[in-house]
Protein backbone atom coordinates (compact mmCIF):
# COMPACT_ATOMS: atom_id res chain seq x y z
CA UNK A 1 0.00 0.00 0.00
CA UNK A 2 1.03 3.12 -0.72
CA UNK A 3 1.20 6.37 2.06
CA UNK A 4 1.85 9.79 2.13
CA UNK A 5 3.36 10.56 5.36
CA UNK A 6 5.83 12.68 6.87
CA UNK A 7 9.58 12.11 7.43
CA UNK A 8 11.31 14.53 9.92
CA UNK A 9 14.48 16.03 8.70
CA UNK A 10 16.24 18.86 10.57
CA UNK A 11 18.74 19.12 13.56
CA UNK A 12 18.13 18.10 17.37
CA UNK A 13 14.96 20.48 18.72
CA UNK A 14 14.35 22.25 15.22
CA UNK A 15 12.58 19.78 13.36
CA UNK A 16 11.25 20.09 10.05
CA UNK A 17 9.59 17.66 8.05
CA UNK A 18 9.37 16.22 4.46
CA UNK A 19 5.84 15.31 3.13
CA UNK A 20 6.68 12.11 1.42
CA UNK A 21 5.02 9.11 -0.57
CA UNK A 22 6.54 5.44 0.05
CA UNK A 23 5.81 2.31 0.38
CA UNK A 24 3.94 1.83 4.17
CA UNK A 25 6.24 -0.92 4.91
CA UNK A 26 9.46 1.32 4.28
CA UNK A 27 11.16 3.06 6.56
CA UNK A 28 10.38 6.60 6.70
CA UNK A 29 13.89 7.80 6.54
CA UNK A 30 14.83 5.29 3.45
CA UNK A 31 14.10 5.79 -0.18
CA UNK A 32 10.74 7.24 -1.06
CA UNK A 33 8.77 7.49 -4.58
CA UNK A 34 8.27 11.55 -4.37
CA UNK A 35 8.75 14.64 -2.24
CA UNK A 36 5.79 16.58 -2.51
CA UNK A 37 6.90 19.37 -0.33
CA UNK A 38 7.98 21.01 3.29
CA UNK A 39 6.23 21.71 6.52
CA UNK A 40 8.06 23.72 9.26
CA UNK A 41 5.79 23.75 12.51
CA UNK A 42 8.14 26.04 14.21
CA UNK A 43 7.94 29.08 11.75
CA UNK A 44 5.74 31.69 13.04
CA UNK A 45 3.28 30.80 11.39
CA UNK A 46 3.84 27.29 10.38
CA UNK A 47 4.80 27.03 7.06
CA UNK A 48 3.36 24.30 4.58
CA UNK A 49 4.66 24.39 1.16
CA UNK A 50 3.06 21.47 -0.42
CA UNK A 51 2.98 20.34 -4.39
CA UNK A 52 -1.16 20.15 -4.02
CA UNK A 53 -1.53 18.84 -7.87
CA UNK A 54 0.65 16.06 -6.62
CA UNK A 55 -0.75 15.37 -3.49
CA UNK A 56 -4.58 15.16 -5.28
CA UNK A 57 -2.70 13.05 -8.09
CA UNK A 58 -1.50 10.34 -5.61
CA UNK A 59 -4.38 9.84 -3.58
CA UNK A 60 -6.74 9.54 -6.91
CA UNK A 61 -4.29 6.58 -7.47
CA UNK A 62 -5.08 5.31 -4.18
CA UNK A 63 -2.59 6.45 -1.97
CA UNK A 64 -4.07 6.91 1.72
CA UNK A 65 -2.25 9.82 3.67
CA UNK A 66 -1.68 9.09 7.29
CA UNK A 67 -3.44 10.44 9.98
CA UNK A 68 -1.04 13.89 10.72
CA UNK A 69 -1.00 14.58 7.07
CA UNK A 70 -4.90 14.07 6.16
CA UNK A 71 -5.67 16.90 8.75
CA UNK A 72 -2.54 18.98 7.41
CA UNK A 73 -4.54 18.52 4.30
CA UNK A 74 -7.95 19.19 5.03
CA UNK A 75 -6.26 22.62 7.18
CA UNK A 76 -4.92 23.44 4.06
CA UNK A 77 -8.41 22.92 1.96
CA UNK A 78 -6.45 21.02 -0.50
CA UNK A 79 -8.85 17.82 0.10
CA UNK A 80 -12.20 17.99 1.30
CA UNK A 81 -13.44 15.87 4.42
CA UNK A 82 -13.53 15.92 8.05
CA UNK A 83 -10.40 15.88 9.74
CA UNK A 84 -9.50 12.36 11.56
CA UNK A 85 -8.63 11.35 15.17
CA UNK A 86 -5.19 11.09 16.39
CA UNK A 87 -5.95 8.86 19.07
CA UNK A 88 -7.93 5.50 18.62
CA UNK A 89 -9.66 3.75 21.81
CA UNK A 90 -9.74 0.16 22.23
CA UNK A 91 -13.06 -1.70 22.32
CA UNK A 92 -12.68 -2.50 25.83
CA UNK A 93 -11.64 0.82 27.08
CA UNK A 94 -14.73 2.19 25.84
CA UNK A 95 -16.72 -0.31 27.19
CA UNK A 96 -14.86 0.44 30.70
CA UNK A 97 -15.32 4.37 29.88
CA UNK A 98 -18.84 3.85 29.86
CA UNK A 99 -19.40 1.41 32.81
CA UNK A 100 -17.35 4.08 34.72
CA UNK A 101 -19.55 6.61 33.32
CA UNK A 102 -22.86 4.54 34.23
CA UNK A 103 -21.85 4.41 37.76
Amino acid sequence: MIIIRLSRVGKAKQPSYRLIVSEKTKDPWGKYLENLGLYNPLAKPPTFDFKADRVKYWISKGAQASDTVWNLLVDQKIVEGAKRLKVKISKKRKEKLAKKKAA
